[in-house]
């Protein structure tokens, strides 16, 4: 229902300073505009609010019980204004940020960090999907912006690269290959391997270069390369998991590796060739971050090491 504001005001005005004249004062509109607002609003409650003589004027009953309730309308909705204001100004606000999990575990942590320091009251909502979800989030609106793997996008979204992150194989330290400093994916034929499942972002960048057509009974290969894929996860800290109790070597990006957390796993680089991912900023290109989104988007964006 539309909600006649500018006659509520002129309404209001009246019947505090008592005439038109002084409403129109009030206001810092002219005395026929203070009328026609007025009007306007009779006409669309269908009630009259002001008995009206050449002389004076005076509040219908009608008028007298809707007075207090405009007023607090119209007091409700200055102070909601003042406080968009003030916020917009202050960058304050809640925050909803979509990612891919290896980005919340090794990349946003300290831009996060930085940007709480900065607005400790803000409240930061991150939402960690598979690569598809994220832009979902996004499109959705369930969250103002993401961080995403680069790839076919939808036609609503902007990207904005981020960082380039390399695959890497990941073993433990007993493992045959842990004292290698680097490896080529031939040099991996021999060893059962743990790789990312169909479902995952990383699965079909890794089969664009390794060959997806020559995937079969958990093998695969380019040019003759055949990798024995004996385990197949979803998330990369499944598959460390995995590593760290002897099952096998897994390929995994360099971000999802938490040395910390896992003292015993060693990490590989791998050439010929080298494979990488893109992380992206993601955001729907109609959209207009809050203030306080904004900020956070900016910080990420500017902490970026892909030129």
């Amino acid at each position: 229902m539309k909600i006649d504001i500018l006659g509520v005001q002129a309404f209001v005005a009246i019947a505090d300073q008592g005439s038109f004249n002084k409403a129109a004062d009030a206001l810092f509109i002219t005395q026929t505009a203070v009328t026609q607002r007025l009007r306007n609003l009779e006409i669309f409650l269908g009630v009259t609010l002001l008995e009206r003589t050449t002389r004076s004027i005076a509040l219908t009953r009608t008028g007298q019980d809707f007075l207090p309730q405009a007023r607090r309308l119209l007091q409700e909705l200055s102070a909601a204004l003042t406080e968009i204001r003030e916020t917009g100004k202050a960058m304050r606000g809640d925050v909803s940020i979509a990612c891919i999990p290896t980005a919340g575990v090794r990349y946003l942590p300290q831009v996060i960090r930085e940007y709480s320091a900065l607005f400790p009251d803000n409240r930061i909502k991150i939402l960690d999907h598979a690569s598809a979800g994220v832009a979902e989030a996004v499109l959705r609106r369930e969250a103002e912006f993401g961080i995403n793997l680069a790839g076919p996008n939808h036609p609503e979204l902007s990207t904005t690269p981020l960082l380039e992150d390399r695959f890497v194989l990941v073993c433990r330290d007993d493992h045959a290959l842990a004292r290698r400093k680097s490896l080529s994916w031939a040099q991996l034929q021999p060893h059962p391997l743990i790789f990312a499942g169909q479902a995952s972002g990383n699965r079909a960048l890794l089969d664009g270069y390794l060959g997806a057509e020559n995937m079969h009974a958990g093998q695969g290969g380019q040019a003759g390369l055949s990798l024995q894929i004996h385990y197949e996860v979803q998330r990369n800290s499944t598959a460390l998991g995995l590593v760290d109790a002897g099952i096998a070597a897994a390929i995994v990006p360099n971000l999802a590796m938490q040395k910390a957390n896992y003292p015993r796993l060693r990490v590989i680089r791998l050439q010929d060739p080298v494979i990488s991912r893109t992380l992206v900023l993601v955001a729907r290109k109609a959209a207009r971050l809050s203030p306080a989104a904004q900020l956070l988007y900016d910080m990420i964006r500017n902490n970026r090491v892909v030129k």
